[in-house]
């Protein structure tokens, strides 16, 4: 497996190094005017970068539906826990890019805290599956599960989550609008289907979106220097995509293991093959998307780094056999907090 690792890294890297030497004209359509004031070296690797990234799609989706208007409620509302004073927005925090910066989050009551640390929920709607082992498949699926964890939200079946929304006046108008001619439209899966539809609107568009579509001011030189790095080293072995991540699962200490060697992570975790039982996903987790990464510390699926220079040195260790320099380090840095987004308008208010 490592070879094959190693030889897919290669692979990757002997593309993009090709891609340098063949990219010569323009070939993106409103942005050769911004691209023609950087160097031909900057516009090779604008060129191969938008051969490797995507920006983020437009957002094309009603926000002032009633599904949407709906979810956006059910996402902010604390009755659906057991003490009425978490919601998933305690955990996913829509101003703080989703997160709680919490290397696991406590549960309902405080006495005690999940086993992974809460992945940030914006872009989740761009992800392979949901949760760190995938075991959700997409954002339906994954909504129904904290409320029913009793390490998290705690509540104890469905039909509670139901009659506490049935409870509360509001609602019955809101889930007939959202849900016109259902008889009886506040079912769990409903409620699920709502707040799926909120988070699909958690996007933050970032400079990199600007980089690649033409503006190529938009990363300074050394975060330029910094992607040119990325690339090099491999980290888009697995990192590449509109979310830089997310698409895929993978061995964590691929390369180099055991990884908790390298985090300092207290306790041993299977990952996705506590799911499959299937041995080759021994220690493998999905790939997380690096979408504002400098704000979504702590790092890696237990929270054990804090520091975002350290993880990419443990992340190039482990997965790559790479021992970046402090320099390279600090330059990958600087082009991953080109990644970090403005929280929309639309979202600002929560």
């Amino acid at each position: 497996m490592k070879k094959n690792a190693l030889a897919l890294m290669s692979a990757i890297v002997l593309a993009y190094i090709a891609g340098q030497s063949c990219n010569t004209g323009s070939e993106k359509s409103g942005s050769a005017e911004t691209v023609s004031a950087f160097t031909a070296e900057d516009t090779a690797l604008w060129k191969t970068a938008t051969n490797i990234f995507k920006p983020l799609p437009p957002l094309e989706m009603d926000l002032e539906s009633p599904l949407f208007k709906l979810g956006e409620k059910l996402y902010h509302e604390t009755a659906l826990s057991a003490n009425n004073q978490m919601s998933c927005n305690t955990c996913h925090q829509v101003k703080n890019f989703g997160v709680d910066n919490e290397p696991t989050s406590p549960s309902f009551d405080g006495s005690a805290r999940g086993e992974r640390n809460s992945p940030s929920s914006y872009h989740a709607s761009l992800h392979i599956a949901q949760f760190w082992d995938g075991r959700a498949a997409d954002l339906v699926e994954q909504a129904k599960g904290p409320i029913l964890n009793p390490i998290e939200m705690g509540l104890k079946n469905e039909k509670e989550a139901v009659n506490r929304i049935k409870a509360i006046p509001d609602y019955k108008a809101l889930f007939a609008e959202a849900f016109p001619g259902v008889k009886d439209p506040i079912t769990y899966h409903n409620i699920a289907l709502a707040i799926a539809e909120y988070e699909k609107a958690l996007m933050s568009p970032a400079p990199f979106d600007a980089y690649l579509q033409g503006d190529l001011s938009s990363l300074d030189e050394q975060q330029r220097k910094g992607l040119k790095i990325f690339i090099e080293t491999g980290c888009i072995t697995c990192h590449t995509g509109v979310n830089l991540g997310g698409h895929m699962f993978q061995k964590f200490g691929l390369v180099k293991g055991p990884y908790w060697e390298f985090t300092g992570s207290e306790r041993e975790d299977v990952g996705r093959y506590a799911v499959t039982n299937n041995e080759a996903d021994m220690y493998v987790f999905k790939v997380p998307s690096l979408r504002n990464v400098e704000k979504t510390w702590p790092y890696f699926h237990d929270g054990s780094v804090a520091d975002l220079g350290k993880a990419v040195k443990i992340m190039a260790t482990t997965q790559l056999g790479r021992d970046l320099s402090n320099e390279q380090v600090n330059d990958i840095v600087a082009f991953l907090r080109s990644l970090t987004g403005e929280i929309p308008k639309h979202l600002a208010s929560n």
